[in-house]
């Protein structure tokens, strides 16, 4: 049995969805294959979203921006957006069973210093943490049943 792939999207694939596809995996181990994209992707993951991560012992540092397109033809059990833009654009996908959106301030858009914009991806990062992690444990209680 396969185990089910669980969506992450945003519109850049830089920052918010990488901090989630990251948690969750953590979260829920061996038990789905988690992923993220984007419906107009930077090209790169952003380097304090890397570095944010690091900070809770989450490496992320080898995921890669991605177009949503790359999963239109995989059956995604779950699509989970994060931003306002990517749940405007989302798709249909084959075998699409939930979707959820969760939106998330975008800390690609922080200004300021190094430190203040690092103060914005902790924030973030926190949020998403918080939703992610209960989301993860609703699945583990669910998978119990």
């Amino acid at each position: 049995m396969s185990r089910p792939l669980i969506l992450v999207l945003c519109t850049g694939n830089s920052c918010r969805s990488h901090l989630a596809e990251g948690i969750l995996r953590r979260a829920l181990g061996d038990s789905c294959v988690i992923a993220s994209a984007g419906s107009n992707p930077s090209g790169y993951v952003h380097p304090l979203a890397i570095r944010a991560m690091a900070e809770i012992g989450i490496d992320i540092a080898d995921h890669r921006s991605k177009h949503l397109d790359e999963f239109l033809q995989q059956p995604v059990e779950t699509v989970i957006t994060v931003c306002g833009n990517a749940d405007q654009a989302c798709p249909r996908f084959p075998g699409q069973v939930n979707r959820h959106h969760w939106g998330f301030d975008d800390p690609a858009h922080a200004t300021g210093s190094e430190d203040e914009q690092m103060a914005v991806f902790r924030r973030v990062r926190d949020e998403i943490l918080r939703v992610f992690e209960a989301y993860a444990a609703g699945r583990r209680d669910q998978a119990k049943v």
